[in-house]
């Protein structure tokens, strides 16, 4: 995706009014509180209180403004960032602070997290870039598996960087082959952390060439759920044979690797919705779409892509729109729109979360 992304209820339980902030330092523990069977996800940026996102969430409460819109709309995963310049600022001093508050308020509203470990702390990395790799494996690991070992019986799933086949994110491209040794050294970390907690591989960007390099450069045995990134224009009429075609061609990779056995995840996929008489830049696939053209495009999105038996979960980037961040339609991806009003596509999000809940009544199902 060319764009810049820069069960805690039990442990809340037994801990009473004891707030995380009050226990920084201890390990968050306890029972994965939130159900995880819900396929439908969001991307969203909680942690967005900077001067260069125009302090997007600014305070518990925006947050909880968010949170309570999600819970509305059925939303049972949030894919969000745990940064490590923002957690390990200088080597070996944590703070968990910022991202114990996020934690506890989603928890409380019953969604789950999939946790997004990236990007690159000055000091270990291998260049002055953000998006730079770090300069020794082990110390991303050694991030990794403290902010799994704190939220361990709080969050489940972790993934390991994010496109880290885009130049965007990932700024020393070669083929792959780097980023597959970092997530073997961070899978084993991770493990040994939470031996329960699932780990995805980056969301990849390039469609099926990355899925035969994750392959190729020996990734098999390093994480449990294929994670991958699927954009198209809905106003092009073969946009949905595209999303479609793209989980079967992954799942023949899979297959021809021996590893049918994991499911796929969707953890971007979106369009604008741009309010009819705005004037907005383009996005990167060309004309922006409008709020209705959005709308339908998220119930074609996730009725296809649910009834494909190896697509197990679908995150909708992103939950609410930002405030001309990339100054062109990718600032109107989100179902809220930036002072929280619903979009239509907020509306066709729920309709298809409560479709999913009443065939799952009726029957046991994975489609809509």
């Amino acid at each position: 995706m060319k764009i810049l992304c820069l069960c805690m209820c039990a442990c809340i339980v037994l801990c009473g009014p004891v707030t995380l902030k009050a226990r920084e330092k201890e390990t968050m523990s306890g029972r994965y509180g939130a159900k995880e069977d819900s396929p439908f996800g969001v991307l969203e940026f909680l942690h967005w209180n900077h001067s260069w996102n125009n302090f997007k969430f600014p305070d518990d409460k925006s947050l909880q403004k968010a949170l309570k819109l999600m819970k509305k709309a059925g939303v049972g995963f949030v894919r969000m960032d745990f940064l490590w310049s923002e957690i390990e600022p200088r080597q070996g001093a944590f703070d968990f602070s910022k991202y114990d508050t996020i934690v506890e308020l989603v928890a409380k509203n019953g969604i789950q997290i999939l946790g997004i470990l990236h990007y690159n702390t000055p000091w270990a990395a291998s260049c002055s870039d953000w998006n730079c790799p770090p300069a020794d494996n082990s110390l991303y690991a050694h991030y990794a598996a403290k902010v799994a070992g704190r939220y361990k019986g709080i969050i489940r799933y972790w993934e390991v960087w994010n496109e880290p086949d885009s130049r965007i994110y990932w700024s020393n491209q070669d083929g792959l082959k780097s980023y597959c040794s970092l997530l073997k050294d961070t899978y084993i970390a991770l493990k040994k952390a939470n031996p329960e907690c699932k780990v995805l591989n980056g969301g990849l960007a390039g469609g099926i060439s990355s899925v035969n390099r994750l392959y190729d450069n020996g990734a098999k045995d390093y994480f449990d759920i294929l994670n991958i990134h699927i954009f198209e224009s809905p106003l092009n009429y073969k946009a949905i044979a595209a999303v479609k075609a793209y989980p079967k061609l992954a799942r023949k990779i899979m297959a021809r690797n021996g590893d049918t056995g994991k499911p796929i995840w969707v953890t971007e996929i979106g369009c604008p919705g741009v309010k009819r008489g705005l004037t907005v830049n383009n996005w990167w696939m060309g004309k922006n779409p409008d709020e209705r053209t959005q709308a339908a495009w998220v119930k074609d999105v996730y009725t296809a892509l649910l009834n494909e038996a190896a697509v197990e979960k679908v995150f909708w980037a992103f939950f609410r729109d930002c405030d001309t961040h990339w100054d062109n339609g990718i600032d109107y991806f989100g179902l809220i729109r930036w002072d929280y009003s619903a979009k239509p596509a907020f509306f066709a999000y729920k309709r298809c979360v409560s479709e999913w809940e009443r065939a799952k009544r009726r029957k046991p199902a994975k489609g809509l």
